[in-house]
Order: C-alpha cells, then structure tokens, then sequence
C-alpha cells in the first residue's frame, strides 16, 4: 500500500475546453459517453479543504504484478474481500484525492486526456446479451461464460504499464478497470459507486462517478482496490 496525506478538496471547478468528437457529433444518443480531451488549467477549488490521511494499494486487486485485475465482483464481495485482509474499500473522496492530488486534476497525468498513458479509449466491444456472466471464479470454470470473457476482456495485467501511476504513487485509477467504492454519506443499497473508468471509450477521469450500479450489481469491466485506516 502507499500512504496519502494532505489537504482534499470537497468540490472542485473543471472547465472542459475541447471534447471528443464522437461527443460533440453524437452528443446525447445511448452508448455514447462524455469525454474530454483538454480541461482548463489549473482546476479550481470551489469547496472546502479537508486533511485527509489514509493507505491506499498500489494496484488494482488481487494487488499483485503480473495478475490480471480481478472483475465480475460486486460491491458487496469486494467489501467483503478487503475486510478479510484487514482493509476496506476505498472511499470516494479517498480515491477522489489519491487520483488528483493536491493539484485536482482531471486525469492522474495532467489536464489532457492519453491514452497512450493509461489503457483507455479502446474500441468498444458488444457484450453477448443471450445470456448472463457468471462471478468471476465461476465465470472462469464455465466454458461459455470464460470465452465471453475472453472476447470482451482488453484488461491489462497489474504493474504492466508503468506510465499510468498518480502524484501518491498508486497504478491506473484511470483506466483498465472500473473500481468500486463507498459513498459514506448513501444507505443500502445505494452506497456503491464506480470510479476512475475502464478501457472502453468512456470518461475515465478521477472526479468522475457513476452511481446507478446497486451493491449486488457486477460487470466484466468492474473490479476494486482496497484502503486502509493509518494505525
């Protein structure tokens, strides 16, 4: 795990100043996601600054270099598997800040989007909707399910690309794979969110959320990460 201490920002001003083509031809029609290529600089803060002071894993689980990120996890499992560690799931202005750092920006790397730097912005693949995929160890033993995996999986392996890595150190909080988190302030079954984004064509960026996921839900491009309490 890496450590994160400073001050957090509650809310934070972002003015795009370029979108994606695709948005601006397509803007509105389903599937079509909000991307922007160029944000203002510098971001402003608009809320209030809090100390925060917390660990966060440097990868995505299993937290392990050369293993795949593991998905087809729902929020309440992966809540589950972080406390069998002595963890818990990251926070959202936890990941929020680890993302952005003190600076508040869009992307881990600055206020452009790249995707040559986090694995983002991939072609989008249409999942097999005939059937439903299994959790993520069963998904695996089952030779349908393991295949569709197969076919929609642009995941890369943990600590395989070096260059998409925050200000406090931790690896692809953009990109790869969506993360779940809590949102403290939500009852059940409402207190899971999505961050940081996939490889798909999507936002991908830090402050970024989507919420309409409820805690059982789980996807082919949905995994987590873990944080921890400083002792």
């Amino acid at each position: 795990m890496v450590r994160v201490e400073g001050r957090y920002c509650t809310t934070v001003f972002q003015h795009c100043l370029e979108h994606h083509p695709e948005w601006v031809k397509r803007q509105g029609q389903k599937g079509v996601a909000e991307r922007c290529l160029r944000y203002a600089a510098p971001t402003r803060c608009v809320g209030k600054r809090v100390n925060v002071d917390f660990c966060i894993d440097r990868w995505e689980y299993p937290n392990t270099p050369g293993e795949l990120p593991r998905v087809l996890t729902s929020w309440k499992d992966a809540r589950e598997t972080c406390e069998r560690q002595g963890k818990r799931l990251c926070t959202e202005s936890e990941f929020n800040f680890a993302c952005e750092g003190p600076e508040m920006l869009p992307y881990v790397y600055g206020h452009d989007r790249d995707p040559r730097i986090c694995n983002q912005d991939r072609d989008y693949v249409l999942p097999d909707h005939s059937k439903a995929l299994k959790h993520y160890d069963s998904c695996l033993a089952d030779e349908w399910c393991a295949g569709e995996l197969r076919r929609l999986d642009q995941r890369e392996r943990i600590g395989e690309r070096t260059t998409c890595v925050s200000w406090a150190g931790a690896y692809d909080l953009n990109g790869n794979v969506n993360e779940w988190v809590m949102r403290p302030t939500e009852k059940s079954p409402n207190r899971s969110g999505l961050k940081g984004g996939w490889w798909g064509p999507i936002r991908s960026r830090c402050r970024a959320i989507t919420t309409f996921h409820p805690e059982e839900d789980y996807g082919y491009e949905v995994g987590f990460r873990c944080c921890a309490d400083i002792r």
